[in-house]
């Protein structure tokens, strides 16, 4: 009786220890609006998983943000893309809480933030971090306001909480935050993959879509197949939750085999350092080839996220001739809404011989370094650019370097290098490496210049070509004339575009001093508030200077009337 009771702690104890236990009530809401998600923890984002939670603000900007609990400002920043402006509030309890794509601070601190933009006279400021004792907050204690700054793709409030220590992201579901959600997962597409030289799915040894019915309740149920070897499943998978019509992601996806789990995986945690890895989680190569993120029942060998429990053969299925299989796919949302697609699995040999390798004549071994030049191009893998070997196709058609496609994810950068002798001095000056992949959308690769060679290092195989650009940026007043009485106005806006390798810099001024301008890169606007400086007299001079990313600068003075204070 002693033995069966010390069995039955230790399975209750390792229940209640697989998952951290947070606290539920420590931290409130950071706005007083319902909680609606545009984007929930752990989704699948373009190489990384979302980090935090995006709140919905009802389509606008400007709603206040307090501070959830006690604490004080650790850390802000500044930047034109990623996070935009963003606050960081230190907690006693050992977490931190993150707000990004602000509208701005809350007025103390916007004004500490303005007094070092002004004194660097850059908009970036970088990773502020102020004393402890700068800015404390009192939980409920207005810190900012939502916005739309950075990276963002509409109004809200991206939501982090980490741990203090080791900077690991936790889901805020798990403290407490609620959004209501009582619907089901929506599976889209379910793929088979023979992983073995062995394995056949239908007699085919290519990856298979395979074709399913909803039986509604949230259960669907795929087509039988046939197989043999060692093969794995892959789900395209999202979630909606109440008030919105976002496709969100999952929490947590298992499989099982004959009712055994054999593969699960959920976001409760994960760091960032870890978050590249998603490239192995999904269909990378079916990704880029239809945009649609197929989540792989199967780990490989070189993905190293600690999302993964209860593996088993890392997921991959051992088919045996003769035998039958009842393989199930399970996802769910935080809330435990569930959905299952069943898959019937018989066990056929094969009469399939031969399986096709692709190969080509440049073969990367993964853990050396790769080196290959072809006409006056050349590409440089540094060791470990490749999660495993392969081979890649590399050849130079019209000048354009073909490096294979962008179907194989790459853990690190690599150096691509043009040599640039046969060009006139003036083209030199001009010239920059574009990434033309997609030939109707070329894009700027940041380019940097040796004598009679250009360079770039990207983590992106496809094709690159050399461009050039010779055109200045524009500058167009947008609020405002030439010689007008502008009294009235709260700002000065400004828009300014460049059509090729793209803005890099700005620099404003009036009557001779520096000037705060944000950038809108979205609309490509920049906006000056008259708040900032008190300006003597009442006739103004604006001077603006705009520079590309290849060095073309374009300038405009005029002149601004406003009345005295």
């Amino acid at each position: 009786m002693k033995l069966y009771f010390s069995l039955f702690l230790l399975i209750i104890t390792s229940a209640v220890t697989a998952q951290k236990q947070y606290p539920k009530n420590y931290f409130s809401n950071p706005m007083r609006i319902p909680v609606v998600l545009a984007g929930t923890f752990g989704e699948l984002r373009s190489n990384h998983f979302h980090s935090g939670v995006d709140i919905k603000t009802q389509g606008k900007e400007g709603v206040p943000i307090y501070a959830p609990a006690d604490g004080y400002v650790s850390r802000i920043k500044v930047q034109q893309y990623g996070f935009g402006k963003a606050l960081y509030i230190n907690h006693p309890n050992g977490y931190t809480t993150v707000y990004g794509h602000l509208k701005r601070f809350e007025p103390t601190i916007q004004q500490y933030v303005k007094d070092i933009q002004y004194k660097k006279e850059n908009y970036n400021t970088g990773n502020l971090f102020p004393t402890p004792d700068k800015f404390p907050v009192k939980k409920g204690q207005l810190v900012a306001y939502s916005g739309d700054t950075g990276g963002s793709g509409g109004p809200h409030l991206h939501y982090e909480i980490r741990d203090t220590k080791t900077e690991h992201i936790i889901n805020p579901m798990h403290f407490g935050l609620i959004a209501e959600d009582t619907k089901s997962p929506t599976i889209q597409k379910l793929m088979v993959y023979p992983i073995t030289d062995d394995a056949r799915v239908n007699n085919s040894s290519i990856n298979s879509v395979i074709s399913f019915k909803n039986t509604g309740n949230g259960n669907y149920v795929a087509e039988k197949i046939t197989a043999s070897g060692t093969i794995g499943f892959g789900v395209s998978v999202f979630d909606r939750l109440n008030g919105a019509l976002n496709k969100n992601g999952i929490y947590s996806l298992e499989m099982q085999v004959n009712g055994k789990r054999v593969y699960y995986h959920d976001v409760e945690t994960f760091s960032f350092a870890e978050s590249k890895y998603i490239n192995l989680l999904i269909d990378y190569k079916h990704y880029k080839k239809f945009r649609n993120r197929l989540q792989k029942t199967h780990k490989v060998d070189a993905n190293k996220l600690s999302l993964y429990k209860d593996l088993i053969n890392n997921g991959k299925v051992q088919i045996e001739n003769g035998a039958n299989y009842n393989i199930e796919i399970i996802a769910k949302d935080f809330n435990h809404n569930t959905s299952k697609i069943r898959i019937p699995v018989q066990g056929v040999e094969s009469n399939l011989v031969f399986k096709e390798k692709d190969t080509t004549n440049y073969k990367i071994i993964a853990a050396n370094f790769n080196k290959y030049t072809q006409k006056n191009i050349t590409i440089a893998f540094p060791k470990n650019t490749f999660y495993e070997d392969c081979f890649i196709d590399f050849k130079v058609k019209n000048g354009n370097a073909i490096i294979h496609n962008p179907t194989i994810p790459l853990d690190k950068r690599y150096t691509l290098t043009f040599e640039t002798s046969f060009l006139t001095e003036e083209q030199k000056q001009h010239v920059y490496i574009a990434n033309v992949t997609n030939s109707k959308y070329p894009r700027y690769t940041s380019t940097k210049k040796k004598i009679d060679k250009v360079y770039t290092t990207t983590k992106l195989l496809g094709t690159y070509s050399l461009r050039f650009d010779s055109k200045k940026p524009t500058i167009q007043l947008y609020n405002f004339n030439n010689n007008q009485w502008i009294s009235k106005n709260k700002t000065l806006k400004v828009k300014i575009r460049d059509t090729e390798s793209g803005i890099k810099n700005y620099r404003a001024s009036i009557d001779g001093k520096w000037i705060l301008m944000e950038y809108n890169h979205k609309k490509g606007i920049l906006t000056y508030d008259f708040n900032d400086l008190e300006l003597q007299g009442s006739k103004h001079l604006f001077k603006l200077i705009v520079s590309d990313n290849v060095g073309n600068t374009e300038t405009i003075s005029t002149t601004f009337f406003r009345k005295l204070n």
